[in-house]
C-alpha cells in the first residue's frame, strides 16, 4: 500500500505556501499603500500645527496605541460604555473559553491576567466537553460518514439539510444583523461571522465597540450564545470534511488484487513447501 503520511505533509506544507504567496500578493501592497497614507498624513498634520514637532506627534500617538491594546477606543469621549460592565465581560468570558481571543480586549491588571489564566485552565476543557455533548445532540439525526457512502440515497438528503439549515442560521442570516447594527457590509459581516465561529478571531471586526452606537444591554451576551451553538455546528462541518478528505486517501491507496493473491495463495497450497533461505545480517 501507498504511504499517504508523506504525502499529506508536503500537501499540508505546499497548502500553507501557496496560502503565504496569495496573502502576500493580495495585500502587500495594499498595506504599502495605508502606510505611505498615514505618513502622509502625519505631515500635513505638523504643517497645519506648527507648535508641534515630529517627536510630540509620535508620542501622542504612542498613547493612542496604547490605549488601543489596553481595549480604549480612543474615538469619542469618556462617556463611552465600559468594556467592563456585565454584558461586555460576559461576551469576554466567552471568547476565553472558546480560545477566540480577539485581541482587541485583556485584562490589565495583575490579578485579572492570573484570573484569566486559571479560568481558562479550567474553562477550555469545560468548553470542549460541552460542545462535544451539543454536538451530539447536533448530531443524534445525523448518520455517520460511512453510511452516508455507503447508501448515499437517504443520507444525502439528511446531510443536505442539516448543512443547509445551519449554513441558514449560522452563516447567512446573522451577518444580516451584524450589518443593520454595525454599520457594515453583507461581505464584512459574513467574514466577521466565520472567523469568528472557526475560533481564529483575528479581532479586526468585533462586535458592540463602535463609539458612536448605541447597543442593547444583552446585545454582546446574545452574541456569545449564539458564537457557542455556531461552534458546535461549524465544527462537525469541519470534522465531516476532515472525515472526507480521509475516506478520499484511503480510496485512493493502492489494494492489491484480490483474485491474483487468491490464485497465488491456491498456487502455493499445491507446491510443497521450499526451503527457506537464511540470509546473514
Amino acid at each position: 500500500q501507498i504511504s499517504w503520511t508523506p504525502l499529506l505533509v508536503l500537501g499540508y506544507l505546499f497548502y500553507l505556501l501557496l496560502g503565504a504567496m496569495v496573502f502576500q500578493l493580495l495585500e502587500k501592497q495594499a498595506e504599502t499603500h495605508f502606510r505611505d497614507q498615514f505618513q502622509l498624513e502625519k505631515l500635513k498634520f505638523l504643517q497645519n500645527y506648527t507648535c508641534l514637532d515630529r517627536q510630540a506627534l509620535e508620542q501622542f500617538v504612542q498613547v493612542l496605541m496604547e490605549a488601543w491594546e489596553k481595549g480604549v477606543n480612543p474615538e469619542g469621549n469618556s462617556t463611552n460604555p465600559s468594556n467592563w460592565d456585565f454584558s461586555n465581560s460576559f461576551f469576554f468570558a466567552g471568547t476565553v473559553v472558546t480560545t477566540i481571543g480577539y485581541g482587541n480586549l485583556s485584562p490589565s491588571t495583575v490579578a485579572g491576567q492570573i484570573f484569566c489564566v486559571f479560568y481558562a485552565l479550567f474553562g477550555v476543557p469545560l468548553n470542549l466537553a460541552f460542545l462535544n455533548q451539543l454536538g451530539k445532540g447536533l448530531n443524534a439525526h445525523l448518520i455517520t460518514l460511512e453510511r452516508w457512502v455507503q447508501k448515499p440515497g437517504r443520507a444525502q438528503v439528511r446531510l443536505a439539510i442539516f448543512l443547509t439549515t445551519g449554513t441558514l442560521l449560522f452563516l447567512v442570516f446573522p451577518p444580516l444583523v451584524f450589518s443593520h447594527v454595525e454599520g457594515w457590509s453583507y461581505g464584512e459581516g459574513f467574514y466577521f461571522t466565520f472567523i469568528t465561529l472557526s475560533t481564529i478571531g483575528f479581532g479586526d471586526y468585533v462586535v458592540g465597540t463602535n463609539p458612536n452606537k448605541h447597543y442593547i444591554p444583552v446585545y454582546r451576551s446574545l452574541t456569545a450564545i449564539w458564537i457557542v451553538f455556531g461552534l458546535a455546528w461549524l465544527a462537525l462541518v469541519f470534522n465531516v470534511g476532515a472525515d472526507l478528505m480521509e475516506k478520499f486517501l484511503q480510496l485512493k491507496r493502492h489494494k492489491p488484487d484480490l483474485s491474483l493473491a487468491e490464485g497465488a495463495s491456491t498456487k502455493l497450497e499445491d507446491e510443497p513447501e521450499q526451503p527457506r533461505i537464511h540470509i546473514p545480517s
